[in-house]
């Protein structure tokens, strides 16, 4: 497997974790620079203002230090000890003091999880707040206390970044990953991570599609996207989100819309003969930026493929999702997973017979022969059967495997034998549903 290392992938993961990241600002930018060294991004900036579909481009916050200090002038939450300390995209506030009571107001918490700081964020609403541990909270005595947020919020801009892995087909895979949580490791430095190594190893290898990353801040990262490349957008035939996918769980996967696009039957098909235990979902409107893609103006069937479900692990937008919570081999799987996914939608392909008036003679072709190498045999023969059965331009090779209950791998092997043998033709569909694409030539 070409790409990168577990270990790499989590060397990756130990860089980004400190940076203090938002949907604008320096720490977005300096995450971009970090995966720059594995990947050629190309940058955009999106000046602050800026209408994108129903939004508009937020000012950029970036922030220095913040505290909130005892009267003995000790910081009880120090921004400097973990950013999540800082609710994300506070406005500024000079040092001042304040009584407890009015602190209070401005105090993030998790009664239930006494001893995690949450991740709060107020973007879009200018407040500020601090987070921190329950016990923590609780221990605050009455009194005075000096509190600072020393950040700013001006017009700048919006940063994402963008790699296009040509292929031999313009017909495009889009990748899209989140680049705005702080740190947290899982959400989202493990889908970063992953996502940085499948470039890479998309990258090393010749590929009939297309690929194209797209690493953005989340939901107005990838409305800036769509906004900026509607031409684009009509190239995506398959997508993924890459979310919460480092912990130590079996492989998730939400649905596009549709339910049955071509990449959900890819996932699904790969996630079935992997033999780890594996969980598929319909799709939901709640949660990444899959939601964005698949909205009724693009329809792009975008699925998502994590571990950890959105909101549904408890380590979930908490300082207890840290470096210690993701685990490279699960990293390393995830990779491994994502190059099957590809190849699948590589060689799925929409085949029409050459004979097709009753069952061509395979045996005077040495098709039979052929299976003699096959560690089962048996199965060759009813993949190729299969193949020629419903090769009618209408089905593709995930069809002909679902049908047949046989892995795609040796329906693909069998279409390959055919097409040598001159009893199939490949139909100019090399990605996806056959009608889908009529419609978009």
């Amino acid at each position: 497997m070409s790409g990168m290392t577990a270990d790499e992938m989590m060397a990756l993961a130990r860089e980004l974790y400190p940076i203090c990241r938002s949907i604008t600002g320096d720490g977005v930018r300096a995450t971009l620079d970090l995966i720059s060294d594995h990947i050629p991004l190309e940058r955009h900036e999106v000046a602050s203002g800026t209408p994108v579909l129903d939004w508009t481009v937020p000012r950029e916050w970036n922030i220095r230090d913040a505290w909130i200090k005892d009267a003995s002038g000790k910081r009880l939450v120090d921004f400097a000890a973990s950013n999540l300390h800082v609710v994300n995209y506070s406005a500024p506030l000079p040092a001042q003091r304040m009584s407890l009571d009015a602190l209070e107001a401005h105090l993030h918490s998790l009664e239930d999880r006494p001893d995690v700081v949450p991740y709060r964020t107020t973007y879009y609403d200018e407040n500020w707040g601090f987070c921190l541990t329950h016990r923590q909270r609780e221990s605050l005595e009455a009194g005075e206390y000096e509190v600072c947020i020393d950040s700013t919020l001006e017009d700048g801009a919006l940063s994402y970044g963008e790699l296009l892995i040509a292929g031999e087909s313009p017909e495009e895979v889009l990748i899209s990953v989140h680049v705005c949580h702080p740190s947290l490791a899982n959400d989202n430095l493990s889908g970063i991570a992953v996502a940085t190594a499948f470039a890479k190893a998309l990258r090393a290898q010749p590929r009939r599609l297309s690929y194209r990353f797209v690493f953005a801040p989340g939901t107005i990262g990838a409305i800036t996207w769509l906004a900026r490349n509607r031409d684009a957008a009509e190239r995506v035939r398959h997508g993924l989100t890459l979310v919460c996918i480092g912990n130590d769980e079996g492989l998730r996967y939400k649905r596009s819309l549709a339910g049955d696009a071509p990449i959900d039957r890819a996932v699904e098909a790969v996630l079935e003969s992997s033999g780890e235990l594996c969980e598929v979902r319909d799709f939901h409107p709640y949660g990444y930026d899959e939601r964005q893609y698949n909205s009724p103006g693009f329809r792009i069937p975008m699925g998502s493929l994590s571990r950890g479900l959105h909101g549904e692990f408890p380590e979930y937008h908490t300082s207890a999702d840290d470096l210690s919570f993701i685990q490279p081999q699960r990293l390393a799987g995830a990779l491994e997973t994502l190059l099957e996914i590809a190849s699948v939608l590589d060689s799925n392909r929409h085949f029409r017979s050459l004979a097709p008036f009753g069952e061509p003679q395979l045996g005077r072709r040495g098709l039979y022969c052929a299976m003699g190498g096959e560690t089962n045999p048996a199965d060759l023969s009813i993949a190729l059967l299969w193949t020629l059965q419903l090769a009618d331009g209408e089905h593709d090779l995930l069809a002909v495997a679902e049908r047949s209950g046989l892995d795609f791998e040796l329906v693909a092997r069998a279409a390959a034998l055919l097409e040598k043998h001159d009893l199939l033709e490949a139909l100019d569909h090399p990605s996806g549903d056959h009608a889908a694409n009529e419609s978009k030539n």
